[in-house]
C-alpha cells in the first residue's frame, strides 16, 4: 500500500520532467530553426526582390551604357590615332601638307617636336622616379639584374604631338584660309606659334610662315 502510494506521487514529477524536456528539445528547437529558416526566407526575399530591380532597369543600364559608348566614340574622332606617336607625327603632318596644299601654298621644310605627357611630372617628382635607392654592399649586382628588363615605360597614355613647318603662301587670305581650316577640322589640331613675314619686299605678296601645330595623341 505504501508503495502504491509512493508510485502515485512519483507520476506527476515523472509527467512534469517529461513535459520539461518535451519544451526544451521539442518546441524550442522547432521554435528555433522556424526563426532561422523564416530570417533565411526573409534573405532570400530582399535578395530576389535586388535582382528584379536590377533586371527591371536592365533596358534603361543599357541604353545609358550605349550612350555612353557612343560619347566615349565621339570624344576619341577628336584625338589623333595611330600605334606610336611616330605615326601620328606624321599622320599630322600629311593632314598639315593637305590643308597648305589646297589653299594654293607649298612645304619649304618640315620637322617634328618633342612628345610631351598631358600631366608631366614635377621636377621633384622627377626626381624621386630617377633617384637611385640605397643599397647594400654586395646586393647592386643583383638588384640591377633583377631590374633589368623589368622596367616599364611610365607616362599617361595620351600624350600631345608637335610638327613644325615652313611653308610659303600666295597670300594672307590664304593664310587666314589655313589657319582657319587648322583650328576647325575634327581631329582637333592647335596652333601654338606663328611667325610670318613677307618673302620678296619687291614683290609683296607671296609670305614665307613657319608654324607650330599641335594635336592630342590618344593612342590606339
Amino acid at each position: 500500500m505504501k508503495r502504491n502510494k509512493t508510485l502515485m506521487a512519483a507520476i506527476p514529477l515523472v509527467i512534469l520532467l517529461l513535459g520539461l524536456v518535451v519544451y526544451q528539445y521539442g518546441y524550442l528547437h522547432i521554435k528555433q530553426q522556424t526563426e532561422a529558416l523564416k530570417e533565411e526566407q526573409d534573405v532570400k526575399g530582399k535578395t530576389l526582390q535586388k535582382y528584379l530591380s536590377t533586371i527591371a532597369e536592365g533596358p534603361e543600364l543599357t541604353k545609358e551604357l550605349g550612350a555612353l559608348k557612343e560619347l566615349r566614340k565621339a570624344q576619341l574622332t577628336k584625338l589623333m590615332e595611330a600605334d606610336t606617336p611616330s605615326l601620328a607625327m606624321a599622320s599630322l603632318q600629311e593632314i598639315i601638307k593637305g590643308i597648305v596644299i589646297s589653299r594654293g601654298g607649298s612645304i619649304s621644310s618640315e620637322r617634328v617636336g618633342k612628345v610631351e605627357d598631358i600631366i608631366p611630372l614635377s621636377a621633384q617628382d622627377a626626381q624621386k622616379e630617377t633617384a637611385p635607392l640605397p643599397v647594400k654592399k654586395g646586393t647592386a649586382d643583383k638588384k640591377d639584374k633583377k631590374e633589368t628588363g623589368s622596367k616599364k615605360e611610365t607616362g599617361s597614355k595620351y600624350k600631345i604631338i608637335n610638327v613644325s613647318m615652313d611653308i610659303v603662301v600666295p597670300d594672307s587670305n590664304a593664310l587666314k584660309d589655313i589657319l582657319y581650316f587648322v583650328e576647325t577640322r575634327v581631329p582637333y589640331l592647335v596652333t601654338k606659334e606663328m611667325d610670318s613675314r613677307v618673302r620678296n619686299m619687291r614683290d609683296p605678296k607671296d609670305l614665307a610662315v613657319k608654324l607650330d601645330i599641335a594635336a592630342l595623341y590618344g593612342g590606339k
